[in-house]
């Protein structure tokens, strides 16, 4: 008779105990166990011309070793996915998945939902005037104010090229939560995966619907430091081969926003020399034209399961960044290794 070793929920592991089939009314842990049964012996006898037949008296140490590694890590990253569901403020649900190795969640990331400034940098997070349309669409409102057009459709798709700023109506305007100039402030609407890649690049995020073209996805958060600091903190992520600076280079270089330890789901969207996500920035509550809030909109329709990448070294003037690309001695920084294996691959991330 198959005997099971059961570790019982909220009890020591000194209780566990061995259990008949009969006695275990858990189909879904079940067949986890043979999943990941079948998935370690794939992995390791890859290749070989072997039957995945075993000791019907023992399990071999390294694959109850292996099973019991996978069953803690499924559990972690259900903790992790339902803190991560606890702390975001937006429609769209985060899921977690890893089906490729033993992973788990990161130990030093903090999910926010907006910028957090760094000590000495002030958000100042009130707009001094609003629009008091009726009809947004058909009167002079905030983008008209501002000098530029409204940025958006009938269909809250995006209308305007990359490096147009987007100016959303703000708290101190008389028009309601329905406003059609109100897109970016009401947070990625699509649920969301980030999963494990199986082509060396770590985490990536995945989306589990249908995106239209030209739709906001979601914006780039992480922590606001000066540009002097994201230099320092530059080359340590370039020497661990990891990027997370952001310049807000609309119209200065005073300011950048580093999503290493602080930041919502795009601080685990990859990089690719062929995108499908655009960066605009968009100002609704602070007009300070240093400090942009970065968005993130589709350049073309992605399908349910599809990976979403957007371009590194795009900023939010619609061309490459200058620095980002500066490949002169004089920088001595080290360089990182593309691996998004386009079509159009510059081969670096800097």
């Amino acid at each position: 008779m198959e005997y099971y070793l059961v570790k019982w929920k909220g009890w020591p592991d000194s209780t566990n105990t061995w259990e008949p089939l009969q006695n275990l009314k858990c189909p879904l842990l079940l067949q986890q166990f043979c999943n990941d049964k079948h998935n370690y012996l794939s992995q390791v006898k890859k290749g070989k011309a072997i039957t995945l037949k075993e000791n019907h008296r023992a399990l071999k140490p390294a694959i109850a070793e292996y099973i019991v590694k996978k069953a803690k890590q499924r559990i972690a990253l259900q903790r992790w996915q339902d803190e991560l569901n606890r702390r975001k403020n937006h429609k769209g649900m985060i899921f977690v998945e890893n089906t490729v190795d033993l992973e788990g969640p990161p130990s030093d990331f903090y999910y926010i939902n907006e910028y957090k400034p760094a000590p000495g940098i002030s958000l100042v997070n009130e707009a001094t005037f609003g629009c008091s349309c009726t009809d947004c669409f058909h009167e002079k409102c905030c983008p008209a104010e501002a000098g530029v057009l409204l940025a958006y459709n009938k269909n809250q798709q995006i209308k305007i090229p990359p490096g147009t700023p987007i100016y959303e109506c703000n708290s101190r305007c008389q028009c309601g939560p329905d406003c059609p100039n109100r897109i970016v402030q009401k947070g990625t609407q699509y649920s969301l995966c980030i999963f494990r890649t199986s082509n060396g690049c770590g985490w990536g995020v995945k989306t589990l619907v249908k995106i239209k073209r030209m739709s906001f996805v979601m914006e780039y958060v992480g922590e606001v430091i000066t540009s002097e600091e994201a230099e320092r903190r530059g080359q340590l992520y370039d020497n661990k081969g990891i990027t997370y600076l952001f310049d807000l280079d609309y119209e200065s270089d005073e300011f950048t926003v580093d999503a290493a330890r602080y930041g919502n789901v795009s601080h685990f969207v990859n990089h690719s020399c062929d995108p499908n996500l655009q960066v605009f920035n968009v100002f609704i509550d602070n007009l300070d034209t240093r400090l942009p809030r970065i968005a993130l909109f589709s350049t073309r329709t992605i399908n349910a399961g599809e990976e979403l990448t957007f371009d590194y070294q795009m900023k939010g003037s619609g061309d490459i960044s200058s620095d980002s690309i500066d490949h002169s001695p004089a920088k001595k920084r080290a360089r990182t290794v593309c691996k998004c294996g386009a079509v159009t691959c510059r081969g670096y991330l800097n």
